[in-house]
Parts: structure tokens; sequence; C-alpha cells
């Protein structure tokens, strides 16, 4: 059946916001910590312009704003609570708490927030099957103050990165296509940012991204193909400059391809058949699994490539001629 993400519809039925949160698992690894919306909204203090002492949007309103629409676009679908991650925190303490010593400070003495969150928003009511998993679909985040220019004055475009796809309820993996994806949103208000989020769902191609996926499923990998693929992401970071110009960017690190080959070998849902084959679908798993552990504000552009990367893997078997060519030649 072809799931369509339809049109804005005024509705009286409420929408149903399941307490659970959108995965209870870590959709991201690296050096990041979970939070909840609650402790953002009660806990973390604001940032804001140095010369004008003007609030930046904060977290808390980058994700109510995301929860919001996504509520008024899906108005008969049950919606989980957003699950956030946060990295790189930014400590203080009150005037009156200056001359204390960090472990006497009172937790009202303090002051934090973060500079970077990522969330994902997770539909359970709309899902997909790929490969026998369970898809759903996922809409999600990232704001990271250390793009924006704090030294200025309030006016200037706030940077976001915002995205709709698929989370792999197996190992919560994200599933992110190239126009399911806004790498870098500029906006200077929160209308503006629920505006452009709107505008991301409603142009999301979610049959083409399923089947995109699909075809993934019925395509393989020898073991000798998929360790030349390993032997040529090494390779590819010491290339030429002018050879790399030639070859789909790789964004994927060299510690993370060693989490890759690891997995072909130990992952229980992802690993290798049997003969030492791997379907591109489960090479797909091993990437956006690997990726899991860059920081926040690069993780979705990896993720991202990840698919990229597959997909021209994909037409490279087909016969077809693309960038990514070299890496099984």
């Amino acid at each position: 059946m072809q799931t369509q993400i339809m049109p804005l519809e005024e509705s009286c039925e409420a929408v149903v916001i399941d307490s659970a949160p959108s995965s209870e698992r870590a959709f991201l690894l690296a050096n990041t910590l979970p939070s909840t919306l609650r402790e953002m909204q009660e806990k973390h203090i604001i940032p804001v312009y140095s010369k004008d002492n003007e609030p930046l949007i904060s977290h808390s309103d980058f994700i109510e704003s995301a929860l919001e629409t996504v509520e008024r676009l899906f108005p008969h679908e049950s919606i989980l609570e957003p699950a956030i991650r946060v990295s790189h925190p930014i400590k203080g303490r009150i005037p009156s708490a200056r001359n204390k010593p960090a472990k006497d400070l009172e937790d009202w003495e303090r002051t934090l927030y973060y500079e970077r969150a990522a969330f994902v928003i997770e539909i359970p009511s709309i899902q997909e099957s790929v490969g026998d998993n369970q898809l759903s679909l996922t809409i999600g985040g990232v704001k990271a103050y250390n793009h924006d220019s704090l030294h200025q004055k309030k006016g200037v475009d706030e940077h976001f990165k915002v995205f709709i796809g698929f989370q792999n309820l197996v190992c919560t993996n994200l599933c992110v296509s190239t126009d399911g994806y806004l790498a870098d949103l500029r906006v200077k208000s929160v209308a503006q940012l629920i505006t452009a989020i709107e505008e991301l769902i409603r142009r999301y191609r979610l049959n083409n991204h399923l089947s995109l996926m699909r075809q993934l499923t019925e395509c393989y990998l020898t073991e000798q193909q998929f360790a030349q693929l390993i032997g040529r992401c090494r390779l590819y970071q010491y290339l030429p400059q002018a050879q790399k110009r030639e070859i789909a960017p790789l964004l994927i690190t060299d510690q993370q391809i060693s989490i890759i080959a690891r997995d072909y070998y130990r992952d229980h849902s992802f690993c290798r058949e049997a003969d030492g084959r791997i379907s591109l679908w489960k090479l797909y798993n091993l990437l956006t699994g690997a990726v899991k552990s860059s920081y926040i504000d690069t993780f979705l552009e990896r993720n991202v490539n990840s698919l990229e990367l597959t997909s021209g893997i994909l037409q490279t078997l087909q016969g077809l001629h693309t960038w990514q060519n070299w890496f099984l030649q």
C-alpha cells in the first residue's frame, strides 16, 4: 500500500500525543545526553545576542514549532513525544554565587544551556516495512548555536537543520533522503521557521524514498565487493583533490568505516549472509548505524550521504555511470 502525506485539513479531532518518547534507544550517540522538552523549558537559559541582549530562538522554541507543525499536518495520527539529545553544555552561575567553589553551588545558583541539540518526533501510526524492518515516519531537526553569530544584534539569520524521513524501529537508525532534508535553513523568526518546516513536509516525496529503499533489499554485494568498497572508502580521504572532485563526496570518517567493517561480521540485524554476501539495505543500515557516532551538527549530513553512497552503488551494479562508480572499480 502506498502511503501519502495528506494535505492540511481542518479537524476537530484531537491529536494523540503519546507520553512515550519517540525512541526508547538513542537515535544519536557520540557525546550526547538525553533531555526532555520540559527540562529545556524549565531549566535551560536562553542565549542572547551580545550587542542588544535579545534572545535567539531557543532549542525548546524550535522543538515546539516542529511539534505544532506535525500536529497540524497529521491531525488523525498518533504522535510521540520528541526524543532529544544535547551536547556541549554552557555552564554559568548567578552573580551572588560568583565566589563560591563549584562543589558548593546549589542547583538554583547554576545556569545551563546546551550549545547543540537534536530531536526526532516519531509518528508510529504511519509505518512501512522495508527488508522485514518496520519504519516509522519521523520529523526532526538540529540546532547548533556555534553556527550563529551571537556577537551581533538580533535580526541576522539563525541556522537550523530540519528533516522528514523514517526511523528503523529495529535499530533507531534514521533514514533521510536529500529531498527530505534542509541542511542550512536560515530564518529570523519562529513564524518563518514554522513555514519552512511545513513546506519541507509538504514537498517530501515519501513514496519515492520508500521505493528507493526497497530497491536496496533486492541487490547484493559479494564479500569481495564489500571489501573493495571498504578499502576505497579508506583511500578516499587521501586522494589528490583533482581526483576527489570527480567522485561523489564521502563524509563518513575512517573510524566509522571501521565500525561498518566490524559490524559486517558482528551486527545482529545487518551482518553478512552465510556466503559473505550483504544486501545494499543491510549495508545502508550499517552506514546509518555508524554515523550515529557523529557530533550533533554533522550526523544528519552523514546520514543523507549514506543513502547517496548506497543508491550510487545500486546504480553501479545496474550498469549505470554515476559518481559512485569509483568505489567498486
